[in-house]
């Protein structure tokens, strides 16, 4: 059943005896007065609808525990050992100084009814209702958008170390799996823990080992084909195919049908690179800088860096990129949906302004800011021109009305409906050929189905310093919110949890506790029965 606070104090209470010791305005101050209010029991009476069984952690406690864990990055026994031996914790939480505090299983348990619920993400709910009631926002209609990778909680695995691990995973998830590995599967004995001893500096052991696993994971995958499998067992079984497929080629000179196989060349585009956690990607900063984890995006008030949405999605995929994520941002601004697809509940904008970098220069994204009727300040992405030095595409004349283009040297093709075009042999003894493609084919262009709209973003930037000035003046406040997210006390946070739901969970605890300790720092405070600022 549901916990509540009592309105009589304890005999050692915390707050009423060391309360002064904690800071005035700082988070542990503010929730010691305010916790019930910012996150009210009746906001979390839906969780415990039983009514029966022992009074849980009352839920404003609940609820600052878990936002004072995120904000501070804790684990569960970190953030349960402070709340029985930090005062802070124990005037914010409204602990009596000898209380014993809770087991750090408390924390898994509530995290888990709030997954469970239909309202997983309540705690930023409360919160963003304390940012509306503020009116920080009010008539504040740029939004700045970024993103950056989070690690992982997990080791990245190596091909042989995930083939090993996917068919013990099917062993203990699939019921009678073990004897089917015990009666198809001859590459390695699976109940053996660790690596297979190989010698790994013989290629031919290498490849030996390898062919024996993938083998081993066709023939079970094959042997569980016909078989009744629940949920968790069907996620086995697919996962044990896909890491057998991913990471392999066929050997030299085999075409796979003889059971030879090798490690692939090549990086498989969207690879699952642990097994443990599924969701983890590769992804990369830069040609240089690969990264495994996630991908953070948030959008943000550049201004006052108040975080208006949040997002965390596998660091690789179309749909998780930068502008596909900002799309669904932009709709939210727009009152259509949240990222998650709920119905938004703040009110809607029709006229923000949208500042990101070169990455978030698409067609797509610009023609989506369009279509809600709200401005890109968005950097375009550079051309390249297929010689150096030469043309680029805008040095084509597009007329989209009759579907067609002219080249610098005045030729006329049409746009064809998939939007190419071809000038083909009027290359071959054009006088211009040296500065607009080395192709023997000559020129081709694939006009972007937006080709307008990024013409159009390229001759503004061009054209008007103004806007070049708007940009720089708040786009790069968001990489302050960015480096808030990602690091604590100078150091870069590692997620502590698995699987893109579970994290974006932990996102969003930890954008309502920077949102919240903004607020404090600006003098949040009740006022008439409502949220108020200090200065306003």
């Amino acid at each position: 059943m549901q916990g509540v606070e009592r309105a009589d104090r304890k005999l050692l209470d915390a707050a009423a005896l060391v309360g002064h010791l904690v800071p005035e305005g700082s988070m542990f101050a503010f929730l010691a007065t305010h916790r019930g209010e910012v996150f009210p029991d009746e906001e979390f009476a839906d969780l415990f609808p039983s009514g029966r069984g022992r009074p849980s952690i009352p839920a404003p406690v609940a609820a600052a525990v878990l936002t004072l864990q995120t904000l501070h990055d804790l684990s569960d026994a970190e953030a349960a050992e402070a709340a029985r031996c930090d005062l802070r914790w124990k005037v914010a939480t409204g602990m009596a100084l000898d209380d014993r505090g809770f087991h750090p299983s408390t924390l898994v348990y509530w995290r888990r009814r709030l997954a469970r619920s239909a309202r997983p993400h309540r705690i930023n709910e409360a919160v963003r209702r304390v940012v509306e009631e503020t009116g920080i926002l009010a008539g504040r209609r740029r939004r700045a958008v970024d993103s950056t990778i989070l690690a992982d909680a997990v080791a990245t695995q190596d091909t042989v170390t995930q083939l090993v691990a996917a068919v013990r995973r099917v062993a203990r998830e699939v019921p009678g799996a073990a004897a089917k590995i015990q009666a198809v599967c001859r590459g390695h004995d699976y109940g053996q823990p660790g690596k297979p001893r190989v010698d790994w500096e013989d290629p031919a052991a290498k490849d030996a080992l390898v062919s024996g696993l993938v083998n081993d994971a066709t023939a079970l995958v094959a042997a569980l084909d016909d078989a009744e499998l629940d949920e968790r067992a069907q996620a086995a079984v697919a996962l044990l195919a896909l890491v057998a497929g991913q990471d392999v080629e066929p050997a030299e000179g085999s075409d796979g049908t003889d059971g030879r196989w090798r490690i692939a060349r090549k990086v498989a585009p969207d690879r699952v690179i642990s097994t443990v956690d599924p969701d983890a990607r590769h992804t990369r900063k830069s040609p240089e800088s690969r990264r495994d984890g996630y991908r953070a995006h948030v959008a943000a008030e550049p201004q006052t860096g108040i975080i208006t949405d949040e997002a965390l999605t596998r660091a690789a995929g179309t749909d998780n990129s930068d502008p596909a994520v900002a799309e669904r941002f932009v709709a939210a601004e727009a009152g259509r949906a949240t990222p998650d697809g709920q119905p938004a509940t703040d009110t809607p904008t029709s006229s923000s302004a949208w500042y990101g970098d070169s990455a978030y220069g698409t067609g797509d994204l610009r023609q989506a800011i369009v279509k809600a009727e709200q401005v890109a300040v968005i950097k375009p992405k550079p051309l390249q021109p297929a010689v150096a030095g030469g043309f680029t595409v805008d040095d084509f004349t597009v007329d989209e009305s009759a579907a067609t283009v002219t080249c610098p040297n005045g030729l006329t093709r049409p746009v064809t409906p998939s939007r190419n075009v071809t000038f083909g042999a009027a290359c071959r003894h054009c006088p211009l050929r040296r500065r607009c493609t080395t192709a023997k084919s000559g020129r081709t262009l694939i006009l972007h189905p937006h080709d307008d709209l990024l013409r159009q973003a390229r001759r503004d930037w061009a054209a008007d310093p103004q806007l070049q000035d708007d940009y720089r003046r708040y786009r790069p406040n968001v990489e302050r919110v960015i480096s808030q997210i990602a690091s604590r006390g100078g150091r870069r946070l590692k997620l502590r949890y698995r699987g893109t739901a579970n994290n974006n969970a932990w996102l969003k605890r930890r954008t309502a506790a920077l949102n919240l300790r903004n607020l404090i720092g600006r003098g949040l405070t009740r006022r008439d029965g409502g949220w108020a600022l200090a200065a306003t």
